[in-house]
């Protein structure tokens, strides 16, 4: 008897601390988030992004903004877009902290806060008025005003964190569009090995596929889901590869293919191919380190199909070196871009080296560039076209975000099919990383879907050297 009332006395008293608990959280005044530049570059949409908090963005960001209205890139993009759309709202509220302009039902409140001067624990440590230390003395202010709240500066700028929580600020990276890191890690295995089935059946697979009920399978696998199945004997080699068709509800058979001259040379590099091949497929990722093949594979398999398609477009986001913009290179927009785009010329390269000159594989090829039928082009120049029954590889990927990305498949029309290839571990980019970068984001949200395939190169094949230098260095 006295077990049961304790029992219900306890039920009770966690009913009430579960009541106070929601009343404390309901009655907790919202967080004020201080957004720096690049998390505006990054996502120009990013102030509807932080639920019921409250924003502030310092004068000195919109001064930092103007800087970068110019141009054709993403960030140029971004930057004018959201200039217009604080144009749009033009209300008195968003000039004044105390009350802000509301962002929308289950939003917060936006302000645009003037410098202030900075104070006497930011001119002892940081000397330069620079527009970072502008943003800081504008969160130091924030936070002064506001003692009651918490208050946070966003910003995708690690040196600007790391002097934020110097001074003894909140400071975090802009992480509405970044994947866990176990979620990453899964997406570079997402080939399924075994060793559990018979012989027999592993001889079935490899000639016509067998259905999931002889499979054993008692959950219908992803689309395109890749198997790689061992015998179990140990006598038969190699190993059976193949992927789930969710149209036949079988697993199929993925069979070793040449194309234009190129051979696979390890099973994922036949995954690949066979990914490229299937007209089903209209959206392909290829991830992997240097000299996997990620390129070579994708215009050998789209030089194969010149058939299927009106034109096969070969691009990559140009990312100038250390400090030197482009502006600053000889010659006119053609020759500036020429040394970004080498990389895609190689590979072609490594594929007319297979036949000989006069090859009418080569003059082939030859005349696709000369009548634009095989175009090699920086991204931004592609920018803004409808991409009709187009065969169009985006390389390095991992430093496109994930809008960029996003804006890069809605531009594909009927027939077109799109391969990103790139290396989630050599980005270029300052503010993206492994877990935010927009290969990443495709992997990781569109895995599953029927049109979509994702394999990862794991083996390096340039070179012994090569491979050695990706594995050890």
């Amino acid at each position: 008897m006295d077990g049961t009332f304790q029992k219900r006395k306890e039920m009770v008293s966690n009913e009430q601390k579960t009541k106070i608990g929601n009343i404390q959280k309901s009655e907790r005044p919202p967080k004020i988030f201080v957004l720096d530049t690049n998390v505006i570059l990054h996502d120009y949409n990013s102030i509807y992004n932080f639920q019921e908090n409250d924003l502030v963005i310092p004068v000195a960001v919109l001064e930092e903004l103007d800087k970068f209205k110019k141009g054709n890139d993403t960030i140029n993009y971004n930057a004018r877009e959201f200039v217009r759309h604080i144009d749009r709202i033009s209300d008195p509220r968003l000039f004044n902290s105390s009350s802000g302009y509301p962002l929308g039902k289950g939003r917060g409140k936006l302000s645009i806060e003037i410098n202030h001067p900075f104070p006497p624990e930011l001119k002892d440590c940081f000397m330069d008025d620079i527009q970072d230390h502008r943003i800081l003395s504008t969160t130091i202010w924030i936070k002064g005003k506001y003692p009651d709240r918490i208050v946070a500066l966003v910003t995708k700028d690690i040196n600007l964190r790391m002097k934020a929580k110097a001074l003894h600020l909140l400071a975090q990276d802009y992480l509405t569009d970044r994947i866990e890191e176990e979620r990453v890690a899964h997406n570079e295995a997402r080939i399924i090995t075994e060793r559990k089935y018979s012989d027999g059946l592993l001889d079935k697979i490899a000639s016509e596929g067998a259905t999931l009920k002889e499979m054993g399978n008692k959950r219908e696998p992803a689309a395109n889901q890749l198997y790689r199945f061992r015998y179990k004997s140990g006598s038969k080699s190699p190993d059976v590869l193949a992927r789930y068709d969710k149209d036949k509800k079988m697993i199929v058979p993925v069979n070793f293919k040449t194309v234009y001259g190129i051979s696979p040379r390890n099973s994922e590099q036949i995954f690949a191919i066979d990914a490229i091949t299937n007209p089903k497929v209209k959206l392909i990722s290829l991830t992997g380190s240097a000299g996997t093949g990620k390129t070579l594979l994708a215009l050998a398999g789209a030089l194969a199909q010149t058939d299927l398609y009106d034109q096969i477009l070969l691009a990559r986001p140009v990312i100038p070196l250390k400090n030197q913009e482009i502006g600053f290179l000889p010659g006119d927009a053609r020759e500036k871009i020429g040394p970004y785009m080498l990389p895609l010329y190689d590979n072609l390269a490594v594929i007319k080296k297979n036949f000989k000159e006069s090859s009418k594989e080569n003059i082939k090829i030859e005349d696709m560039l000369r009548n634009d039928k095989l175009v090699i082009s920086p991204l931004a120049y592609i920018r803004g076209r409808s991409l009709s029954n187009v065969f169009f590889i985006i390389d390095e990927a991992q430093n496109l975000t994930p809008h960029e990305v996003k804006t890069i498949i809605t531009r594909a029309g009927e027939g077109t099919k799109m391969v990103f290839t790139g290396d989630i571990q050599q980005i270029d980019q300052p503010y993206l990383d492994r877990w935010s970068n927009g290969l990443t984001h495709l992997s990781e949200k569109l895995y599953g879907e029927e049109l979509f395939e994702l394999v990862n190169l794991v083996k390096g094949e340039r070179s012994e050297l090569s491979e050695l230098a990706g594995r050890k260095l």
